[in-house]
């Protein structure tokens, strides 16, 4: 269901929110226990949320367009007095004493929270197999991975456990699940959406979205999460309407395609992102050929740069002041040392000292210093693409969901998944990923579009026009706007 869907239900009195939110709970009962997409369910909050909103309804109180449908968050956005763990047991009994801003403005539009998804630990990961919690697994085949970090969230909605959630984006953890599962996955320009509340990872490259059933749907989740901002300093882009603008055509809009990218992606994304060429035309859009520099050189500088920004965020957790302790400890070394080895997971562990060691005396320059460089020079480079394209159009990830039982020789194997979502965080530009039909195994396959910095809302549109043709058959100016 998406959010007009439920809009249209819940307007025209064919259900009420309460009883729509009982079906949502029927369903985590029904299939978490395979899934393993929530880790905290708030079932009694739901409830008394969708109660508040049906009574309002009654009354002919004025509603937004979100309330009383239920959504779910990602476990690293901060709920008061509701469970945020990370899915690490550094924080497996952390309870904030504070709201995320983003969580905070569904909230007051009475959003209904039916709980907290499973993520990869402190968002440090691809597959959504690094929990405490156990791994999420694939809806459509369970052998498979969700993708990650916000497997639990991409999966919850595949599955019908939830009609949208937010998650996080730091390298890709929106859009790759999103492209795994055959889900919408935005990540927004960097400053758009406040990032007070959300558990940082690295806080420059962090940024909150949602993940929905259509584009609309993202839309109107990102108009909301938009408006409260104040917690975060690094909030800087305009606060603007979307949804107003998913009428538009797009023909006539410049869309860049640099096919070197393809190298690194097997045959059946090839053919989705040659489907994606096709469906575009059919709108109106100009595909242009465009040149950006070698795609890989951007994996070192995002782990170098991203890993000494955990390495920064996570050292607070040290049993003392944050995190749970390892009992007792012969003095302040020890004890932090205890805590950290036993209740961090080997991959947080792993980019922890890895960004300690790109910060150490005598290799800050040579390494961190050389990426922020670097960083800044793939921001020219995008500057100089968008001097002729509105858009990029490019893969999401080298192949569709990989086997849970897959592990690569080393720790870069994995890396390498995100390849092609890096290079929008370096840069801090909005990025969408897309359903574009099936892959191998029958399994979803997606595409990936990015625009400049604070272009979201052209973004959307480009989006939401490529969706309705493709779903559709029909021209971009023509389609219908879902309820919009």
């Amino acid at each position: 269901m998406t959010i007009t869907d439920c809009c249209r239900a819940l307007e025209d009195g064919r259900c009420t929110s309460r009883e729509l939110t009982r079906q949502f709970l029927a369903r985590i009962e029904e299939k978490n226990q395979t899934l393993n997409a929530y880790v905290t369910v708030t079932a009694d909050h739901a409830l008394e949320k969708a109660q508040q909103v049906d009574e309002k309804r009654e009354r002919g109180e004025g509603l937004s367009a979100l309330a009383g449908i239920p959504m779910a968050l990602k476990d690293n956005i901060s709920t008061r007095g509701i469970r945020t763990t990370c899915c690490s047991r550094m924080l497996e009994d952390y309870c904030p004493v504070y709201d995320a801003d983003a969580w905070s403005a569904l909230d007051q539009a009475d959003a209904v929270l039916l709980g907290k998804n499973n993520m990869d630990e402190f968002a440090m990961g691809s597959s959504c197999r690094d929990s405490c919690f156990g791994p999420t697994r694939h809806p459509d085949a369970p052998s498979r991975v969700p993708g990650g970090s916000s497997g639990g969230t991409a999966a919850a909605v595949r599955a019908g456990l939830a009609v949208y959630g937010l998650g996080s984006d730091t390298g890709g953890s929106l859009r790759q699940p999103a492209a795994f599962c055959g889900v919408v996955g935005f990540k927004p320009s960097y400053g758009t959406v406040s990032r007070y509340g959300l558990v940082a990872y690295a806080s420059s490259f962090d940024q909150i979205g949602p993940v929905t059933a259509c584009v609309a749907d993202a839309a109107q989740v990102y108009d909301v999460i938009t408006q409260r901002r104040s917690g975060d300093a690094a909030c800087s882009g305009p606060a603007q309407s979307t949804v107003r603008t998913l009428r538009r055509s797009i023909r006539g809009l410049r869309i860049g395609v640099d096919e070197t990218m393809l190298r690194y992606a097997d045959g059946s994304v090839i053919q989705a992102i040659e489907k994606s060429m096709r469906v575009l035309r059919e709108a109106g859009a100009e595909l242009v050929p465009v040149s950006l520099p070698e795609l890989s050189g951007c994996l070192p500088v995002y782990y170098i740069l991203a890993c000494a920004e955990a390495s920064s965020n996570l050292g607070r957790y040290d049993g003392l002041r944050y995190g749970g302790g390892s009992g007792e400890a012969a003095g302040y070394e020890e004890a932090v040392c205890r805590t950290r080895s036993e209740r961090f997971g080997p991959e947080v562990r792993r980019r922890i000292l890895l960004g300690t060691y790109v910060l150490s005396a005598g290799y800050g320059k040579a390494y961190y210093q050389r990426a922020q460089q670097l960083r800044r020079q793939w921001c020219g480079y995008f500057q100089q693409v968008f001097e002729q394209c509105g858009a990029l159009l490019m893969p999401v990830t080298p192949s569709v969901a990989f086997a849970q039982s897959w592990r690569p020789v080393d720790p870069a194997g994995q890396y390498r998944q995100d390849i092609y979502t890096v290079p929008a965080n370096i840069a801090g530009l909005p990025a969408i990923s897309l359903p574009c039909g099936t892959g191998e195994a029958g399994l979803p396959a997606g595409i990936q579009l990015v625009a400049p910095r604070f272009a979201d809302a052209r973004l959307l549109n480009a989006a939401w026009c490529f969706e309705r043709i493709a779903a559709c058959g029909t021209k971009g100016e023509e389609a219908d706007p879902g309820g919009i």
